[in-house]
This record gives C-alpha cells, sequence and structure tokens, in this order.
C-alpha cells in the first residue's frame, strides 16, 4: 500500500484514509463536547451566497480530517486558522513543523500497521477454523496444498495446463457471504493465463474440464495473503469461488484484457 506523506499545507485526504484514524484523546473529545454544546445553525442563518458557501467549506473541511479527528483538537484546530487569518505568526517555523508532520504520519502509519496485523492475525484464525470445519462437509476434497473444492458438475475431455488460456464464468465471495467480483456482472466470461492468476486458481482450474463448475474455497496463502486487496479484500481472507470452465483457448494471450 502506498503512503504519501503529508502536505506541507493540509493533511490528505486520501493519506489519511490509507493510514485510518487513531483513538481520540481527552482534549480533541473535550473538543468535540464543547461543538456539540453549542446552538445548531439554522438555514436562515445561512441565507446569503457568503454564508452558503462558508458552511459549505465548514463541512467539507470537516469531513477531511475526519478519519484523525480523534487526534486532533478541534478548538486548537479553530484558534490555528483565526491567528493565521489575523496574520499571527506561527508558533513553528518551516523545520519545526515539517518534524512534527512527519512525527504524526509516522506515528499513523505505525497505528495502521498494527491495525492491519491485528486484523490480518484473526483472518488468519476465522479462515483457519472454517477450512477445518469445511474439509468435513460432505463431497468437499482438500488437496495438498490446502484449495479446498467441491464438485457441481463435471465437464468432458481434456484438463487446462497452467500455460493455456482459459476461459470462465465465476463468482467470487468472501466467507460472509458477500460478493466481491463476478464475470456474470459483465458482458463477457473472463478470459486469462492460467499460470498467471492466484495460486488457487492455477491449481484449482487445472482440476476441472470444459463444462465443469466447481466451487473452490482458497486459503489466504494461495489467494492475496496477509496484504490482501486494497479497498475489496482483508488480509488473510479465505475466498470462495463458484468457477465454470466453459473452454480452453489454447496457449497464448487472451482476447479480453481482464
Amino acid at each position: 500500500m502506498p503512503r504519501p506523506s503529508l502536505s506541507p499545507l493540509a493533511l490528505s485526504l486520501s493519506s489519511l484514509l490509507a493510514l485510518s484514524a487513531c483513538t481520540a484523546s481527552k482534549d480533541s473529545n473535550q473538543g468535540a463536547e464543547n461543538a456539540a454544546a453549542a446552538p445548531a445553525l439554522t438555514a436562515a442563518q445561512v441565507s446569503s451566497e457568503k454564508a452558503k458557501i462558508s458552511y459549505i467549506v465548514g463541512r467539507d473541511f470537516a469531513a477531511s480530517i475526519e478519519p484523525i479527528r480523534g487526534e486532533l483538537d478541534t478548538e486548537l484546530v479553530l484558534r490555528a486558522i483565526r491567528d493565521a487569518q489575523a496574520g499571527r505568526a506561527s508558533l513553528f517555523d518551516d523545520a519545526q513543523s515539517k518534524k512534527i508532520r512527519e512525527g504524526f504520519s509516522e506515528h499513523l502509519r505505525g497505528a495502521h500497521d498494527a491495525q492491519v496485523k491485528a486484523l490480518a492475525a484473526r483472518n488468519l484464525e476465522t479462515g483457519d477454523a472454517f477450512l477445518k470445519k469445511n474439509a468435513q462437509v460432505a463431497g468437499v476434497k482438500t488437496t495438498a496444498s490446502g484449495l479446498q473444492y467441491q464438485v457441481l458438475r463435471e465437464g468432458k475431455g481434456a484438463h487446462p495446463k497452467a500455460s493455456d488460456t482459459v476461459r470462465v464464468n465465476y463468482l467470487g465471495r468472501l466467507l460472509d457471504g458477500s460478493k466481491f467480483e463476478s464475470t456474470y456482472d459483465t458482458d463477457h466470461p473472463a478470459e486469462f493465463v492460467l499460470a498467471q492468476v492466484m495460486p488457487g486458481w492455477t491449481e484449482g482450474v487445472q482440476l476441472m474440464s470444459p463444462g465443469a463448475e466447481y466451487r473452490f474455497w482458497v486459503p489466504a496463502k494461495l489467494a492475496y495473503g496477509d496484504r490482501g486487496l486494497a479497498g475489496q479484500i482483508e488480509p488473510n481472507s479465505v475466498l470462495d469461488f463458484e468457477i465454470e470452465l466453459l473452454e480452453i483457448a489454447g496457449e497464448g494471450v487472451p482476447v479480453h484484457d481482464e
């Protein structure tokens, strides 16, 4: 995952979302309580164009710092804005400000990494427990690598080689049943060289013949591992696929770029 540095003028929203928020401090909680205690604005108070855009800018700014709100003293943020607008000198020179930003960025990275490690550990434990139980289900087979599969429909003919291009339809789900990918949502099946996809697919699809439909449970080590897939798949996730092997297209480059 890329880790962009913090802007010298403002904290980048994309960086903050990537690094994630941490535990709220006592001071920031107090600031939030003070803000909540203030009377709410009414539409009549923001009726002019200047008032409206001022309100929108304020809301946008609040949204931009939401990922790290727990790390900030809101009252000090507002005071710093007023000081800057009044032309008062910063309490910190450029070098000091840079050092503070870099230290905060490192703090967020450390907190984010700790959260990811904890999540990966939980998912690994959950996945191992699921696979152990799933291995006892009638019809489920487990290969030497740990890949699990169930034959839903057998096909006919030769099995593909790792160097072959195959054409498939598939549905990918997480263990909670949520769908993360499906060719049924597109206008054509997927085509790819079998050796160029995740190890669980490379192994599993070679067990199939054209016309077959199998269900696979792919352990994390044969899928995206402890890195996961940003925004879609958490680290150390077991993946559940239903795959139809439509055709072995032979060796070569796929027609569609997946």
